[in-house]
């Protein structure tokens, strides 16, 4: 580990944790920062992948099961969707709920949230659409005010797993607060085969690497970082001891690179690792979810047992 140089107080967070990944090993740096306009784009195209069983899977969850769980939300609910994205998926919820009063769409990524969200209004002319630009796991800092109706969080396509243990539990309590009353859907995905892991984040037509490397790119877009990005492999695998695919980029070759007036040594073989995935049981899950404060109720699942979404009620 290297002692870094003070950090001007104007930089941005991206900027702050980037110099802190560079200056520290090992290196790593939060997902969040994959999903820039680009990086958006790229994670939409990942969702079609052949390989990409989980949003297929999802998908077809919510069409086959969305009147059972609209029962459970009941009328009139407010929808709060963490980590929004296209608005794919909640669509398919909201044509099953009964008179929805409000949907907050809470994302990182602006331009992506206000392209879908204008989409959105359209085709639901009589539902209030806001939108809310900000990093979502922290969920106690979120200026969502007062409630309008059952306030219902939605929190789909397993990014429950991109946190730490740690970061999940404190997110679930978190939300069992501000839910109370209401209840979360949340997609979580299940711990499973290891090749059919690792063939869904090392896609043939190389669209996982691509997004992976779009943070580096990303850095030298906002930041003035000077990555060689053909210097970096996108190394993305199944780690069973703690039940999470890790994603890193691996550095092929040395190299400098600046950032602020700072200048750091990558050497060959070193890693920034970019995200974790982790993978849960339905028992652990569930587990989990009873401990920060929900009341389980219902977990639907398709018949090959990759992907589940569950029904946490708020007391």
């Amino acid at each position: 580990m290297r002692n870094p140089q003070p950090i001007p107080q104007a930089l941005s967070e991206f900027g702050r944790d980037m110099l802190d990944c560079l200056a520290y090993h090992p290196h790593r740096i939060a997902p969040k920062y994959f999903y820039d306009a680009a990086g958006s784009q790229l994670f939409d195209r990942i969702c079609e992948l052949p390989e990409y069983y989980l949003t297929r899977t999802e998908l077809a969850l919510y069409a086959a099961h969305g009147a059972e769980m609209a029962a459970l939300i009941g009328p009139a609910a407010e929808v709060i969707e963490f980590g929004a994205g296209s608005l794919k998926k909640v669509r398919l919820l909201l044509q099953a709920l009964q008179a929805p009063r409000r949907f907050v769409a809470v994302d990182i990524s602006g331009a992506h949230l206000q392209s879908a969200a204008a989409e959105l209004r359209r085709d639901y002319p009589e539902l209030a659409v806001d939108i809310l630009v900000a990093d979502f796991s922290d969920i106690a800092a979120l200026p969502l005010g007062a409630g309008d109706g059952r306030r219902i969080g939605f929190f789909p396509g397993s990014t429950i797993g991109n946190f730490s243990p740690p970061q999940a539990r404190r997110f679930l309590s978190a939300a069992a607060r501000l839910l109370a009353g209401g209840g979360l859907l949340i997609g979580v995905d299940l711990i499973k085969a290891p090749h059919l892991l690792n063939q869904a984040y090392n896609d043939a037509a190389g669209v996982t690497a691509a997004f992976n490397r779009n943070l580096l790119a990303r850095a030298n877009r906002e930041l003035g970082c000077d990555f060689d990005l053909a210097g970096f492999r996108h190394h993305a695998f199944y780690n069973p001891g703690r039940q999470r695919i890790e994603m890193h980029l691996m550095c092929a070759a040395p190299q400098q690179v600046s950032l602020y007036g700072q200048g750091f040594r990558l050497h060959e073989g070193d890693s920034i690792h970019t995200e974790d995935s982790y993978k849960y049981s339905i028992e652990g899950f569930q587990a989990l979810a009873a401990d920060c404060g929900f009341a389980p109720e219902a977990v639907w699942c398709d018949p090959q047992q990759l992907f589940s979404v569950h029904w946490l009620a708020a007391p």
